[in-house]
Formats: C-alpha cells, sequence, structure tokens
C-alpha cells in the first residue's frame, strides 16, 4: 500500500466518486441549516432536507469532504489518540438513485483499488437480519462469508429520530495488524482497541419508522456513507493515530516545541499537545464560518473548546497567549480547499487573541477565589472543597474544572466531583430548554401538514398585487377547508407578492381580497422550509376557503421603507470593509420598516471618525443616485462579479446578486430599491458589542432618519429653551451646569462623612465584644456605600480585632457594609458571608471578600433587630 498524504485521500476520494457521476460539493459550513442542531455534525447534515423528503434535490447523487464539530466527547479529546472536535467526513450520497449493491461495490473498489488496502484485511458488519446486505457482501462483493459479521440494532441500524427514515447500515473494519492490538486474548472485531478499526459507515436508508414503531419501506430508498479522513490517513500512513499522520504532525510538532515538551514520552503532556492541535482546528473553523466567543449557543461551545485548549497550554506551563503562532502551521496544512482560513486570517487572529488574554484574566479572579475558598475549609478543619463552589466558579469566571481540581490537589484538598456534575447536568438542560426556545420556528405550526403542497411562487420582485390561489388553510394546527370571519389563521398560496422573512428581511404586511366582498389581513409572512409561503392572517369579512383566487396586496408604504432598509444595509456593509478592513463580516441582521440592525465581527467599539467616515461614505452613494442591478447566475459567476456571500445561508444552483455599480455586489434574495437616490438620507443612531469580537449597528434610513432627525432638532430647541442658550452655546452651558453640580455633591458628601465620623466614637462606646472580637455597629439615613467604607475604615483603624457593620437606611432599602480588620479574619471572621447572612435576615442578599463587603435588602423595618442578630451570628462564624 502506497503511502498518501491526507490531501492525496481527501481529492482521490472526491475524483473517485465525481468519475461514478457524483456532483462534488465543496464542504457546507459547520452552521447548519437545521434549528435543531448547534453545528454540521456529519457529511449528511446538508443533505438532510433531501433525506426527510422537505426538498427535491438538483442531483441524485453528491460527495463531499464536509468540515465537521462535535464536542459530545469533549473531555476524550487528548486522552485517545481518535477523538476529535473538528474532523473531515468523507461522504457519498445518493438520493433514490442507486443503493446497497452500488454503494457497497464503490466503497470497496475505493479502499482496495485505489486506496491499496489488503482486501484481506476488511471485514463488513451488517444488520443482523439484513439478509440482501450478506447477499451483496458475500455473492456480489466476494467476501468469505465468515468475514462478514452481523450485531444488533445499537451498532448497524440507524435512524434520524424515534420516527422517520431510517435503515440498515453496513461498517467496514480494518485489521491494522497484531501490533496495533490490546494484546488481550479476547481481542476481536469487537474490542475497542486500535487492531480492528471502523473506517467507513454505510447506511441504507430504506424505511419510515412510524409513531407505532413499524418500519414501512421508503418509497424512494437512499444512500448516506461517512469516512473520517483522519482516520483514513492514518491507516493509509501506518501510523499509530490519527495525531502522527501529515493532518497534525506539524501543528503537533509546533505546540510541542512552545510548550517544551518532548511529545511521544507519554503522560499529560502528551494529551495537552493533543488538545491544543485539535482544539485550534475547531477553533478556526469556527470563527472563519462566522461564530464568535459568546455565553450561549455556538459561540458558548467555541469559548469552551478555547479555553480548554488554553488551559492544556497552562497546565503545561505556556502562561503567555500562544494559541497564534500556531495557525501558520494550521494553515499551511489546511488552506489549499479551505480558503475561508486566509479570508478571515486577522479576524480568526484577533479574535483568538483577545479571547486568550480575556481568559487569562478570568483565571486569576478565578484562582484568588479559589484559594480563599481552600483558606476557609482548612481553617475549618475541612479536607473537601463542595463541588458547587467548583460550578460556581466554572459558570461565573469560566474557570475550569480541573485547574481547581488541580490547585486544591497541590493544597491537600479533594473537590466532590459528583456534586459538580449534578450542577453542570443542571445547566445542560437550562441550555438545551435556552437553545430550543431560541432557535423555535417563526411558523407556529406542523410544516409537515404542507409536504404534499408544491412550493410557492414568489412574485414580489416585479409587483406588489397578484392574484393566487389558496392551496392549504390551517386553523389551529390542523388543516382545514375554510378559515371564516374573525379567525386567524395560515394560508398558502401558489404564488404570491408578499415577501416570506429571510436573509434578516422582515416578512411582508397587506390584505387578501377576494369575491364576493371577502378580506383578510395579512399579518405577517414567513417561509417553510420546503418553500411555502405562509400568510398568518385574520379575516375580517367573508370566508376564506381552500381553492378560492385572491388578489394579494402588499402594503406598499410598508415594502419602500423595507426596501430602503434593506438597500442601506448593502451600503453600510461595503462601508465597514472599507472603513475598518477586510475581516469585516456580516454575523446577522435585520431588515425592518423602521429601523435596521447590522452585526458584523471586529474586535474593538468603533471611534466616532470611524462611524462618521462609514456615514459619509454610505450618504456619498446615496447622493451619487446609482441605478441598482440584479443578475441571476450561478455562485462561481458571483464570486466573478466580487459577490459576498453570508457564512449561515445555503445557496442553490442559481443565485441572485444584487449590484450597487462601482460600490458593492451582494448575494441577496432580498428586495432593494431601484436607484440608491431612493434611500433619501442614513444615519448610524448605535454601535454596540454583543459578544467577544461581534459589533452591533443600529442605523435608520429614509422616512424613519428624517423622523430622527425631526426630533433631535425639537429636542435640541428645547433644550436652548430650559437652558437659556443658543444651539451652538449648549455644550458650554451644560459643561458649567455639570461643574457647578460636581461641587454640590463634593460638598454634600464632605458634609456626609463629617457627620458619619462624628458618629464612629459614640458607636465604639456601644460597641460589644464577641469572642475577642470588636462588633461596632450604626444605622445612617441615605449614606451612599463609599461614606460607609469610609466610617468603616476608622473604625478599623482605631481598635484591633475589629469589624464594622454599617447599615444606611432610604426609602425603599438598606444597605448594608461589613468591615473586619486582619485580625478579627484570623479568628474567622469573613465579612462577605457576614453581609450576605444579615441581608438574608430582611430577604435580600450580598457578600463580598473576607475583609470588606456590602448586601442590600428591600426591608427598610427591621434593620435595628437585624444588626442585633448579628451578634449571634458572628459568635456562630468565629465559633
Amino acid at each position: 500500500m502506497q503511502a498518501r498524504s491526507g490531501k492525496e485521500l481527501r481529492e482521490m476520494f472526491l475524483s473517485f466518486f465525481e468519475s461514478k457521476g457524483h456532483k462534488r460539493y465543496p464542504s457546507f459550513s459547520l452552521v447548519p441549516d437545521d434549528p435543531s442542531i448547534l453545528f454540521t455534525i456529519a457529511g449528511m447534515v446538508p443533505f438532510k432536507p433531501y433525506f426527510l423528503g422537505q426538498k427535491t434535490p438538483e442531483v441524485t447523487r453528491a460527495t463531499t469532504s464536509q468540515k465537521c464539530v462535535r464536542t459530545n466527547d469533549i473531555d476524550n479529546v487528548g486522552r485517545t489518540a481518535r477523538h476529535h472536535t473538528f474532523f473531515e467526513m468523507l461522504g457519498n450520497f445518493s438520493f433514490g438513485d442507486y443503493f446497497k449493491k452500488e454503494a457497497s461495490l464503490f466503497a470497496w473498489e475505493f479502499l482496495t483499488e485505489r486506496v491499496g488496502l489488503d482486501p484481506d484485511r476488511l471485514y463488513p458488519t451488517i444488520y443482523k437480519d439484513d439478509e440482501e446486505a450478506f447477499e451483496i457482501w458475500n455473492k456480489v462483493v466476494g467476501v468469505p462469508a465468515n468475514r462478514i459479521y452481523r450485531l444488533g440494532e445499537e451498532d448497524n441500524f440507524w435512524s434520524v429520530g424515534p420516527v422517520g427514515p431510517c435503515g440498515p447500515c453496513s461498517e467496514l473494519i480494518y485489521d491494522q495488524g497484531p501490533e496495533f492490538s490490546c494484546g488481550s486474548p479476547d481481542c476481536g472485531l469487537e474490542c475497542d482497541c486500535d487492531r480492528y478499526l471502523e473506517v467507513w459507515n454505510l447506511v441504507f436508508m430504506q424505511y419510515n419508522r412510524d409513531e407505532e414503531g413499524n418500519l414501512n419501506p421508503l418509497p424512494k430508498k437512499n444512500i448516506d456513507t461517512g469516512m473520517g479522513l483522519e482516520r483514513l490517513a492514518s491507516v493509509v500512513q501506518q501510523v499509530k493515530g490519527d495525531f502522527e499522520t501529515d493532518l497534525f504532525k506539524p501543528l503537533v510538532a509546533k505546540a510541542s516545541s512552545i510548550m517544551g515538551v518532548n511529545y511521544g514520552a507519554g503522560g499529560r503532556e502528551d494529551m495537552a499537545v493533543r488538545v491544543v492541535s485539535d482544539h485550534l482546528r475547531a477553533v478556526a473553523f469556527m470563527i472563519a464560518d462566522g461564530i464568535m466567543p459568546s455565553n450561549e449557543g455556538r459561540g458558548y461551545v467555541l469559548r469552551r473548546i478555547l479555553r480548554r485548549a488554553v488551559r492544556y497550554g497552562r497546565l503545561a506551563g505556556v502562561e503567555r497567549p500562544f494559541l497564534t503562532e500556531l495557525l501558520p502551521v494550521l494553515n499551511e496544512i489546511m488552506a489549499d480547499p479551505y480558503e475561508e482560513l486566509i479570508l478571515h486570517k486577522n479576524l480568526i487572529e484577533q479574535v483568538i487573541e483577545q479571547e486568550e488574554l480575556r481568559f487569562g484574566r478570568t483565571l486569576e479572579q478565578g484562582t484568588t477565589l479559589l484559594e480563599e475558598e481552600i483558606r476557609n475549609v482548612k481553617s475549618s478543619g475541612g479536607k473537601t472543597l463542595s463541588g458547587v463552589v467548583a460550578f460556581e466558579l466554572y459558570d461565573t469566571f469560566g474557570f475550569p474544572f480541573e485547574l481547581t481540581e488541580e490547585i486544591c490537589k497541590e493544597a491537600g484538598v479533594e473537590v466532590k466531583f459528583e456534586e459538580f456534575q449534578k450542577e453542570m447536568e443542571k445547566q445542560r438542560e437550562r441550555a438545551r430548554a435556552a437553545w430550543a426556545k431560541s432557535e423555535s420556528n417563526k411558523i407556529e405550526m406542523d410544516e409537515g401538514l404542507l409536504k404534499d403542497l408544491e412550493p410557492s411562487e414568489f412574485t414580489g420582485y416585479e409587483k406588489e398585487e397578484d392574484e393566487g390561489k389558496v392551496l392549504a388553510v390551517v386553523v389551529d394546527n390542523e388543516k382545514k377547508e375554510a378559515c371564516a370571519e374573525g379567525q386567524e389563521c395560515y394560508v398558502v398560496l401558489n404564488k404570491t407578492p408578499f415577501y416570506g422573512e429571510k436573509g434578516g428581511q422582515v416578512g411582508d404586511e397587506g390584505v387578501l381580497e377576494w369575491q364576493p366582498g371577502g378580506r383578510a389581513k395579512v399579518l405577517d409572512t414567513q417561509v417553510s422550509s420546503g418553500g411555502h409561503y405562509v400568510h398568518k392572517v385574520r379575516v375580517e369579512s367573508g370566508k376564506l376557503k381552500v381553492g378560492d383566487f385572491v388578489v394579494a396586496k402588499v402594503d406598499s408604504g410598508r415594502r419602500k421603507k423595507i426596501k430602503a432598509h434593506h438597500t442601506s444595509t448593502h451600503l453600510l456593509h461595503e462601508a465597514l470593509i472599507r472603513v475598518l478592513g477586510d475581516h469585516v463580516r456580516q454575523a446577522g441582521s435585520l431588515v425592518a420598516p423602521d429601523f435596521l440592525r447590522f452585526d458584523f465581527t471586529h474586535v474593538k467599539p468603533m471611534t466616532k471618525d470611524e462611524i462618521k467616515e462609514v456615514e459619509n461614505i454610505v450618504f456619498g452613494v446615496i447622493t451619487d443616485n446609482l441605478a441598482l442591478e440584479t443578475h441571476i447566475t450561478n455562485i462561481e459567476e458571483a464570486k466573478k462579479l466580487g459577490a459576498k456571500a453570508l457564512f449561515e445561508e445555503k445557496y442553490g444552483d442559481k443565485v441572485r446578486v444584487i449590484v450597487v455599480p462601482g460600490y458593492s455586489a451582494e448575494l441577496c434574495g432580498g428586495t432593494h430599491v431601484n436607484r440608491t437616490g431612493d434611500i433619501g438620507v442614513f444615519k448610524i443612531v448605535k454601535e454596540e458589542g454583543i459578544g467577544a469580537g461581534l459589533r452591533r449597528i443600529t442605523a435608520l434610513a429614509s422616512d424613519a432618519a428624517f423622523l430622527k432627525f425631526q426630533e433631535q432638532a425639537e429636542k435640541l430647541d428645547e433644550l436652548s429653551e430650559i437652558l437659556e442658550a443658543e444651539e451652538g452655546q449648549l455644550k458650554e452651558k451644560a459643561l458649567s451646569l455639570l461643574e457647578q453640580r460636581k461641587k454640590l455633591q463634593d460638598e454634600v458628601e464632605r458634609l456626609n462623612v463629617e457627620k458619619a465620623q462624628l458618629a464612629v466614637d459614640e458607636m465604639l462606646q456601644k460597641a460589644v465584644e464577641v469572642e475577642g472580637v470588636l462588633l461596632c455597629s450604626g444605622i445612617f439615613d441615605e449614606l451612599p456605600p463609599n461614606v460607609l467604607r469610609q466610617v468603616g475604615d476608622k473604625i478599623r483603624n482605631s481598635r484591633k480585632s475589629s469589624v464594622a457593620i454599617l447599615a444606611s437606611k432610604a426609602k425603599d432599602q438598606v444597605t448594608f457594609v461589613v468591615m473586619a480588620d486582619k485580625d478579627a479574619m484570623a479568628k474567622g471572621v469573613h465579612a462577605g458571608k457576614l453581609a450576605k447572612s444579615i441581608a438574608q435576615l430582611l430577604g435580600g442578599g450580598g457578600g463580598g471578600r473576607p475583609d470588606v463587603a456590602q448586601a442590600g435588602a428591600k426591608k427598610v423595618d427591621g434593620v435595628k433587630e437585624a444588626l442585633n442578630k448579628a451578634i449571634d451570628i458572628l459568635r456562630e462564624m468565629i465559633g
């Protein structure tokens, strides 16, 4: 068998299936067009609508090398030589074309004749009851019966879920030889060691499982196969694991050099190198596909992967940000098929570096708090740290459990891992619920009700009024023959001028009218996954029936405003690239009649000058009054036009390109103005951060911008009247008033401090000694916390072993400040816990450090009683 590089194997696979009549597709985005999953986790994910019968494929045979991310086994990544967060899945797919025989022959031919694997070392596995597969492997392919293994449903039966398409599968297992064996006398095909390695999985989708569990034959049988490129490379290159292939080896070498370790020696250092090498690939590709670090959804997973890599670098002794040093090596390996790594090189570097620095600060905070908790455990004679504390460090500061465990171990303290796991599971449940809610479809009906209908024809580019036939009426999630007057329902037409919400543009509103005298108000328009334009309507008069012909009239005034904002979004996007740089890419948008919102990749806030420059560029294009052009072409020609494609959008054979001549070109299915001058005016009203490496602009165009200018002019007139100053003198007058206000505030604070400190002597005289600690307390009216802290400092400095508990009452709340000196802390006093306990007596909360803390409560009555009870709390604390 000839050794081949990963790059060669990828190309061999795709070329082989092209020669078998398959269309080669480039890898789809890691962001799937499927709200039920966070990432593209397998090669079949982009083709799922074809397997489910939701869409008709443009071809019947396809092949891909698909980027995939999986994190369900992230804790095993680095521990083994084969687990990954990012990998490439080679796959060939048939949509009602060929089936088991051809799929099996293709796989066998590729592995034995093209790749050169020894056929005598290949073992097909089949589902135990799949006699057809056995006959094909045995009689057609020619594999001896004793090398074909029958396995149960758990191993060899695939399904999309409890209900839906499913079928048996056949895996191809390769015997790597006794040198890869675990050495057990029972080592065989089902052993978990690396001798018998699953190379390829062929899924034969031939059934549809109904709700009763019955398997009904599908009218069109499909093929879905998947083979990990990294695993294939390890077999062909005859190495001990994926990390020793050419797809990883340069990364492993660079990571080893940075960490100063000798990879291959075994132990924690090897694991750290594998984690960093694997996770960097995932992080870089996720950012390249538009995912940014955040605290939810995909961004949270990205942040978790990146921080796990940083943590293992730190465990190996690398304290500085280092991941970006590996990027040139990654680009050298992967940028040939994946040009996005080069296109977004600067963005990837900036986001990783920023996130590493942020995590560094997090680790410092977490370490300080953890060391404090360890001191508390040891001072109370304990030897275990609560898993709840470990989780709070993880959840609040992103402090990794493994690092908590490491630091505790060095201090002779054990962490209750079971408690941590319980808290993590609770968090996962919350995350799953939040994800399901955030990704729920805006069409509040079962789209399966529409599966037998032809997709709607959209005529709204040319018309804002058109006649259509009612194909379906859905009331309360049930198909009905009619929708009565006063009812709300969903209506599908065979053709419609109403734009359905997609690409960030909101759906159209308007009316449907029919004879005799029927009328329904269209409240919203959405597009189903099957291409049906779904109108949410309220029938105002008459009865709307299936088969009726209606006149669909879009609210043209509203559509005009939406068009102005959509074209403005394109102008804004290009202006941002020109001002901020090529790393800017769209990360989301909302185009509405009264505003636009544009999310984009950029690692720091825009300056006022940058915002002004962007506005000037956009307004310049508006005043040029350029005529927009629309091109319908294929994706390759669109890219030649310079069209920008969005990471979250999926494009078919034909795409629509909106061109502003000499300025910009974007792939877009939305509605736009005819000329840029139709926009009129444009104004950015807000620029803000929405996550690491992500910014958001809110802007107004056309009528909305004009109304904003009017509103601002009216406010300036009002301010001029109030401040008795001309418009040009408003800033100077306002600054003068602020300066006067600051002087008055300083004077009030000085008087408050004097007043409070006059009471210190009286408080000290009434102080109570508790177990050798002097407790000094007092109640004040409406003193700010900073003044309370000054009073507390005076008390601490005047008496050794002292604690100050100070309360400030306002109309609807009370604030507590608790302070303790070093001697008091040495005796077991913890200001944070004391403040929290006192506030809880009044239904409040709070906390802080051992030396100073703040808490609050809404119950103002009972403050005196709470301070009296503080004596018992303090006594128990010192104990």
